[in-house]
């Protein structure tokens, strides 16, 4: 069993990620918000190298703020810990008479804490139940999910949060499973889709839970809506000079922190127009040439960063182009 202790844990690309952000968090009474603290490893680093900067740490789970507290009791007279998830902070900062911050850090997906924990139920390897939630106090399960939604919706979030090719097969043999018995544990689950996904692609394609599991854990905590929304309404808070790190573990969530960032990035003026306007110039300067991964070295040594992608931008001018109204 690996060992979970906060002391042992090592974040994806840390230091890679303290270079980035460092150099928005050097001046006094600058403000770093980890979105999605988990263990604490990143603002553990980041607290150390930037000694004047200020922690607001969001996570929605119990179990990380409590294990993070641990880990960062040295510095917790610079640290703001809120129960939160990160689409939540315009409201968090506003509670805290924040208004602009230097430094924003979101590492997403599921955490290393949840994975090694059995009993969350985001292990495939597991018979466990089928909970998936990363704040357990909240929401629907992923076994509520898999026995209430109808075929078509179960064929929906297969195909598009799991990009899973037998999306329509898994889903009809999801149903008839659950009307002869009600879905409570993994192994349930995988029995079902080692049984109707075609034994070529299991020989090909890994293990054939693994899609099926991730679609269960985006659907059952929203991680791509919430995204989509979250990183514009982090980007209104950070200030000039101010740089923002995203971390991510799949296609789709890269896609949307890649759109984002790309857009503010760029010039909106209008074709024919002889000068670019102030209100459609860039706004965000990309700190990463496309998506960076970890090393191999790295790789070896922690399995989680084998799918990382991470992406950063610096904040170059104070106000957002003006919207267009869709109405």
């Amino acid at each position: 069993m690996a060992d979970r202790g906060p002391a042992r844990h090592v974040p994806v690309l840390r230091d890679r990620v303290v270079e980035l952000l460092a150099p928005a968090l050097q001046q006094p009474g600058a403000v770093v918000v980890d979105a999605t603290l988990g263990m604490g490893g990143h603002a553990q680093a980041l607290l150390r190298a930037c000694p004047q900067a200020r922690l607001v740490a969001l996570d929605r789970d119990h179990d990380a703020l409590e294990h993070a507290a641990a880990r960062l009791v040295p510095q917790r007279d610079r640290i703001d810990a809120v129960h939160a998830v990160y689409d939540e902070l315009p409201e968090v900062l506003d509670g805290l008479g924040i208004e602009t911050v230097d430094g924003l850090l979101f590492d997403l997906g599921v955490s290393s804490l949840q994975l090694d924990d059995p009993d969350r139920g985001f292990a495939y390897r597991d018979d466990v139940p089928l909970d998936m939630r990363m704040d357990q106090s909240d929401g629907s399960t992923a076994a509520e999910v898999l026995n209430t939604y109808d075929a078509a919706d179960l064929e929906r979030i297969l195909r598009d949060y799991g990009e899973e090719r037998f999306a329509r097969r898994v889903a009809r043999a999801l149903v008839a499973e659950r009307a002869r018995r009600p879905f409570e544990t993994s192994a349930q689950l995988v029995e079902v889709l080692q049984a109707s996904i075609p034994a070529r692609s299991q020989r090909t394609g890994g293990h054939p839970a693994k899609r099926t599991f991730q679609a269960l854990r985006i659907e059952v905590n929203r991680e791509l809506s919430v995204w989509a929304s979250a990183l514009p309404a982090a980007l209104d808070r950070l200030a000039v000079a101010g740089r923002i790190a995203v971390l991510s573990y799949h296609s789709l969530e890269d896609r949307i922190t890649k759109t984002t960032l790309a857009s503010a990035a760029t010039g909106s003026t209008p074709a024919g127009l002889p000068v670019e306007l102030p209100e459609h110039q860039p706004w965000l300067r990309l700190l990463t040439r496309g998506a960076e991964k970890a090393s191999p070295a790295e790789t070896q040594d922690n399995s989680r960063a084998a799918s990382v992608r991470l992406r950063a931008a610096e904040r170059i001018r104070p106000s957002r182009p003006v919207r267009k109204s869709t109405r």
